[in-house]
Formats: structure tokens, C-alpha cells, sequence
């Protein structure tokens, strides 16, 4: 026991959990913890807006695979954060959010900055909770760490008063949060024998089977487990948008992303299964579309860490609540012992077809522009194969999601569940603070990248050399496709007016290139990979270069558009 300032203990609680860097913007009523920063060997990275300290902290999450810290003041500070908290929770990304407070005797007579921040982030938060006394901040904070990394991962909130951050008391860093932290406990991590073994009848009798990888299976670190049941037994694989990168995007098993913005031959081979065998996805609109009759003729088997999303969206034939990795690891262990390796199957061989017939194809533009499929196809041969991939949100996004392959887990970031704009360059500077080995790319639209272009002075301030490519219709791209393709071409905010980014990348202090032409954009990242200052690539594209294929909203995922 050590007496000390409740400031002082949440400094040596977040040393404790090995924190090594916090993201946020200093004010009045978190002060006192920025003052025992100093005196620790944590580095802090002062942000120039908390939502992108909030994406920041979540990008250094995605990477790692343990909580990012993001610490900002009462009011005004907390409420920022919030986009980027909600980010977190449809993510399941670890994060524990740090917010100052009115003293506690000013709590609820709407003193200066002063908001429930406990009640707005409570819907978007595994756990939340406001530290009133000194005293509480050692097990608040092992609670904060222990519940944001327990399965299903999510983000948590502290509320710190000023009064409970000068004020002093006996600190207890050895408080046992066991039984607090029961709520919170999955349910359980392995399938029992039973399920082990009906899941292997019905993996074994099935005729098409087919895996669907969320982010579950990069959560859990389960790829080598889903890999060895899939190579031996030859079962095609397919991903949701946040599994991309749980298996390697060039496996030969491996057919593509389903869903909205998905591969052709996968959305439209699903239909043909007769087995879905779906790991640590919850089964988004954005993946089937519409929850009936998908797959007509599939059973299904859903295994997630989270008993609340197995049959909430798609009724499924086999349930099985548990991690990932130690579920499919078991139901390997039952079919090495039953069966011998696959060498060939009248299965995988219609899969092959399925792939050789629905191959990409862009209808052709007028003008000589650069069209974002092939240079994301070039710039994968550039990149080390461990580079880690950022994008914001909208055509950028679904661009890469199509035609960038990821090779190996965590190295792919994105907004998925909420579509944050704004997300991908801050969360690429978490990613390299991260790991500052790793090259980082952020791959950009213009609208998005306005929204967090700022974040421009926090990494040259702090020699964060992360690259950009802002892909520039002059359009907030996505949504003219959409009035494109559904209200006729009627136009409504989304046509804008930028700077010119390499310029303004200039203005900050980074470097900046306008690149014409694909091997411009090529020449220019690698010169960024050698730099030690961020870089900013402007890419002209075409204005009605549009993300194809697509399944409308609410068809039936063979309905694919190619062209129209």
C-alpha cells in the first residue's frame, strides 16, 4: 500500500498494464493526469481532435491485438471521442477511453464542460463507470483492461473527476477484480464434446461446404486452425468485410469477400452450398444482404465467442459458443482422427469454375485516368507483404476490399461496422506508432480524408512517416455512385471543392506528390517508404469511376451489377 494523488495512481495503473503511449489532447479537467505523465515513461501523442485520438487509439488496438489509450478533458473533450468509441464497439476493437470530469460536488448543475459522458457512451461501451473517490482508481483501472480484452473485445470508458484525480488515498495496486470482472466472462471458451462431434458429422456428409471468416477468426488468432481444417478437407473459403485478411487472400481455397461489395463468384457460388460454416461473424446486412433464403439449401453452423449474435440475425443448425481458435481447433483434432487428407474433390473443382468464369471486369471511361483496381493490384507487388493497409470509408474502402490482397492478419484496418469517416488516417498513425517496423498506408478518398487531414501536424510534430493515397474524384464518391445508380443523377453534396493535397501536405511540413499516372503513384510510395516524414499522394481518378461489382440494398447476393 502506497499513499499517493488518484492522478498519480491512474499514471502507475496504466503502467501497470504496459501501456507505452497514449493518444488525446490535454484540458482543464484532466490536467492533473497529464502532469503525472510527465514524470512517467509513458510517451503521450497529442492529437489535434479527439475523435481522431479515439481512431488513433483503435488503429494501435487493430494492430496489436491490446487496448489503445485515449485520454482527453470533461465536455467538449469526452463528447469528440464518441464517433470513435462507437467505432470501437461495432468493431469489437480493445480501448479503454480516459475522460476528465467536473469536480464531483459540481456533477449535475451543468457546471463549465460538464457532460454525462457516462450516459452517452454507456449504449456503445462494454463497460463504463465514473471514479469517485481516489481510493477506487487501481481496480478501475485493472477492471477497465481486463473487461476491454476479455472475448468479445470492445472499448470502456472512465469518468475521472477532478476532485478524485488531487485528491489522495491508500492505493491497493494488488486488488483482486476476479469476481467483479464475472459479468463480463464469455460464457465459455470450448465447444463440448457433442457439438464437436455433430459438427463434424455434418462437416463430413456435407457435399459443398464453405467456410465464412469474420473478424472473429483474426480476434482469436485462429487462422492456422481454420487453414488446417480447410486444406484437409478442401473447403473453399470465403470472408466477411472485417475477416478480410484472417486467411491469405492469395490461399488457393481461398474464393473472396461476400456480400454487398463482394466477389462475384462468391456471392454467387454461396447460393449453390450445402454447408456454411461461418466463424466469429455476426452475419451483417452488409455480408447476405437479406437473412432468408441466402443459401437455400445450406445448413449452417455458427461458431462465435458471443452467445447473443448465434441466431439473431440468420437461423443457424448448429450453435457453438466459444473462441474461435480452441473450437476449430478441437473439431480439427476429430477429423484428423476420422479421415484421411482430401487430394481431390468434385467440390473444389466447381469452385475453380465458379472462379474462371466470374472474373473481374471494368467498363471503360472516357479520359486517361488512373483507374483505382489496377494500381491497388500494382501496389501489392510494391508493398512488403506485412504492410499494414488502412483505409477510410466509401469507394477507397470497397476498392480495396476488392482488389488489394491481404496476406496476413492485423494488417488490415478499416471502419466497418459504423462506416466512420475520417477513420483511416489517424487510425493509420496508431498503426505505426504500433509498430514502427511495419510500412503503413493509408489508402484514401478525398471526403474522407478532409474529415481527419488535420492529423497531417500530429504526425510530422511526432515523425510519424505514414503514407497516404487520396484517390480524388473532387466527389464524395460512394454517394454520387449511389445517386448514379439509384435517383437518376441527381446530384446533392457531393460534388465538393478540395486543395490541392499535395500542397497542402507541403503546408504541414510532409511531403507531397500529385501523381498522374501509375507508375507516378508507384515511384512515389517508395520514396515514402524511405522518408522519415509523413507523405500525402494525390491521385486524380476519374469522377464516375464506380465501385463495381455491387449488390443493391436488400437483393439477393446473386444479384450482382457488373455494369449498367
Amino acid at each position: 500500500m502506497e499513499r499517493m494523488s488518484g492522478a498519480r495512481a491512474l499514471v502507475r495503473g496504466l503502467e501497470r498494464e504496459g501501456v507505452k503511449v497514449t493518444f488525446g489532447i490535454i484540458g482543464g479537467s484532466i490536467m492533473p493526469v497529464f502532469d503525472e505523465i510527465l514524470d512517467s515513461d509513458i510517451r503521450h501523442i497529442t492529437m489535434r481532435h479527439e475523435q481522431g485520438a479515439a481512431h488513433a487509439a483503435d488503429g494501435y488496438a487493430r494492430v496489436l491485438g491490446r487496448p489503445g489509450v485515449a485520454i482527453t478533458t470533461s465536455g467538449p473533450g469526452a463528447t469528440n471521442l464518441v464517433t470513435g468509441i462507437a467505432t470501437a464497439y461495432m468493431d469489437s476493437s480493445p480501448m479503454v477511453a480516459i475522460t476528465g470530469q467536473v469536480p464531483t460536488y459540481m456533477v449535475g448543475k451543468m457546471a463549465f464542460q460538464e457532460t454525462d459522458i457516462i450516459g452517452v457512451t454507456k449504449p456503445i461501451t462494454k463497460w463504463n463507470y465514473q471514479i469517485r473517490t481516489p481510493g477506487e482508481v487501481p481496480e478501475a483501472v485493472k477492471m477497465a483492461f481486463r473487461i476491454s480484452t476479455m472475448p468479445r473485445t470492445g472499448p470502456v470508458l472512465l469518468d475521472f473527476p477532478k476532485d478524485a484525480q488531487t485528491g489522495e488515498a491508500e492505493m491497493d495496486f494488488e486488488v483482486d477484480v476476479e469476481q467483479a470482472i464475472t459479468p463480463f466472462r464469455p460464457p465459455k471458451l470450448d465447444a463440448c464434446p457433442e457439438e464437436v462431434k455433430r459438427a463434424v458429422d455434418m462437416i463430413l456428409s456435407a457435399e459443398r461446404p464453405v467456410f465464412l471468416v469474420g473478424g472473429g477468426v483474426i480476434a482469436s488468432s485462429a487462422t492456422g486452425e481454420l487453414l488446417a481444417i480447410a486444406e484437409h478437407l478442401l473447403i473453399p473459403i470465403m470472408a466477411t468485410f472485417m475477416g478480410k485478411g484472417a486467411v491469405p487472400e492469395n490461399h488457393p481455397l481461398y474464393v473472396g469477400n461476400l456480400g454487398m461489395h463482394g466477389k462475384v463468384a462468391a456471392n454467387k457460388l454461396l447460393p449453390e452450398t450445402d454447408l456454411i460454416i461461418a466463424v466469429g461473424t455476426r452475419w451483417s446486412d452488409r455480408t447476405v444482404s437479406e437473412f432468408e433464403n441466402f443459401a437455400p439449401e445450406a445448413k449452417i453452423i455458427h461458431i462465435d465467442i458471443d452467445p447473443k449474435e448465434v441466431g439473431k440475425n440468420v437461423k443457424v443448425d448448429l450453435g457453438i459458443v466459444g473462441d474461435a481458435k480452441r473450437v476449430l481447433a478441437a473439431i480439427y483434432g476429430e477429423i484428423a482422427r476420422r479421415v484421411r487428407r482430401r487430394e481431390d474433390w468434385p467440390w473444389l473443382r466447381t469452385v475453380q469454375e465458379f472462379k474462371e468464369k466470374y472474373r473481374e471486369e471494368f467498363p471503360e471511361l472516357d479520359g486517361d485516368y488512373i483507374r483505382p483496381p489496377e494500381l491497388l493490384k500494382e501496389l501489392r507487388k510494391i508493398l512488403p507483404v506485412d504492410s499494414i493497409i488502412a483505409t477510410e470509408v466509401g469507394q477507397n474502402q470497397m476498392w480495396v476490399a476488392l482488389y488489394f490482397q491481404i496476406l496476413k492478419p492485423r494488417t488490415f484496418i478499416t471502419s466497418g461496422g459504423l462506416g466512420t469517416m475520417g477513420f483511416g488516417f489517424p487510425a493509420s498513425i496508431g498503426a505505426k506508432v504500433a509498430r514502427p517496423d511495419k510500412v503503413v498506408v493509408d489508402i484514401a478518398g478525398d471526403g474522407s480524408f478532409m474529415m481527419s487531414e488535420r492529423e497531417l501536424a500530429t504526425a510530422v510534430s511526432e515523425n510519424i512517416p505514414v503514407i497516404t493515397l487520396v484517390l480524388n474524384n473532387s466527389s464524395l464518391g460512394m454517394v454520387a455512385q449511389w445517386q448514379r445508380m439509384f435517383f437518376n443523377r441527381r446530384y446533392v453534396g457531393t460534388y465538393i471543392k478540395n486543395p490541392d493535397f499535395d500542397k497542402l501536405a507541403r503546408v504541414y511540413g510532409a511531403n507531397g506528390v500529385r501523381a498522374e499516372t501509375i507508375d507516378e503513384v508507384l515511384k512515389a510510395v517508395k520514396e515514402g517508404m524511405e522518408l522519415d516524414v509523413p507523405t500525402v499522394i494525390d491521385v486524380p481518378i476519374h469522377p464516375e469511376d464506380d465501385v463495381l461489382p455491387m449488390v443493391p440494398p436488400g437483393e439477393h447476393i446473386t444479384k450482382v451489377v457488373t455494369r449498367y
